[in-house]
This record gives structure tokens, sequence and C-alpha cells, in this order.
């Protein structure tokens, strides 16, 4: 997949821009905001706001980084804005049960140990702290190159490393628990 270029924009070509960047990113930026928030609802909110924010800045884009690059940076910088907020603090939701979380008497005995073993690795990973979460979400589930990461993430590359390394153990270890 070719990576998309920008220069000066009018605002049809914009428009038709932010069309392309949610075909190609928009389920990514889903995933990446629920590895923050983990909440669907809450991530496909988020994504929407990401879009917006991104199509008010695509004049600032200056061509240093790929657009793709650029974009994760203004979702992650959104999410973590989002965390920090008054509503994400002191807003409490009731949750319903999930349909996802229903087994059916006829699944297969390994059907439902599978789904277990996803439930737990998904509920360590989300108890991880949000520095440990974002390179695993973006080493695993976005293959980035770690030099990738470092730049969406503003970091060092060794700092990367050490945070996908940390964040490796410490899962193991919860998993083991």
């Amino acid at each position: 997949m070719e990576e998309l270029t920008i220069e000066v924009l009018e605002k049809k070509d914009r428009e038709a821009l932010l069309d392309e960047l949610m075909n190609r990113y928009g389920q990514e930026i889903v995933r990446l905001a629920y590895s923050y928030v983990n909440d669907k609802e809450m991530a496909e909110d988020l994504t929407q706001d990401i879009f917006i924010k991104c199509y008010q800045a695509l004049h600032t884009y200056e061509g240093k980084s790929k657009l793709k690059t650029w974009l994760w940076r203004i979702a992650i910088n959104h999410c973590k804005d989002y965390l920090k907020s008054w509503y994400n603090r002191n807003v409490i939701i009731i949750e319903s049960e999930s349909p996802s979380n229903k087994t059916k008497k006829e699944m297969v005995e390994q059907v439902i140990i599978q789904k277990e073993k996803d439930h737990q690795l998904v509920a360590s990973l989300m108890k991880l702290p949000i520095k440990y979460r974002e390179v695993i979400y973006l080493f695993y589930y976005e293959e980035l190159l770690i030099k990738e990461i470092a730049v969406v993430t503003e970091v060092n590359v060794n700092t990367v490393k050490t945070r996908l390394k940390r964040a490796k153990e410490l899962l193991k270890e919860r998993l083991e628990a």
C-alpha cells in the first residue's frame, strides 16, 4: 500500500484525502484507541474525534514524517488527553453484559479454552501502564518497526526497546500467576 502524500490542498481535496485516510486507517485507529480506553463505543467516539482533528490540522502537516505516522501521533495524543480528562476520571458508565462474553452450550471445549486464554491475555494487557500497552499494540498489532514506534511515541529507540522488553516481562508474570 503506497503512502499518502499531501500538499497545499483545497477544501474538496482535503475532504477526499480525509476519506482516503479513514478508509485506510479507520479500523486501525479504532483498535489503537481501544488499547487506551478498553471500551469499544468510546474507542469509536475517540476515532471520530481524531479524524476531525486530522481534518482541521491537515494544513499543519509538513511532510517531515509519513502521513500515517502523523495521524498516529494525533491519535495517541488525543487518547492520552481523554484519559487525563475530567470526564474520564469522574463519569462512571454502567456496562451491560457483552454478548461476546456469553458462550453457547454447543461450543466445543477447545473454543472455550481459547477464548479464556485470549481474554486473560487482553485483560493482562489492559492492566499494563499505558507506556507499555502502546508499544505492545504498535509493535504486535500495527506491526510497526521499533524506529517507527519511537517516532510515533516521541521517545528514544532504546526507550522503546526497554518498554517492549519490560511489557513482555510484565505480561509473562501476570499470565503465569
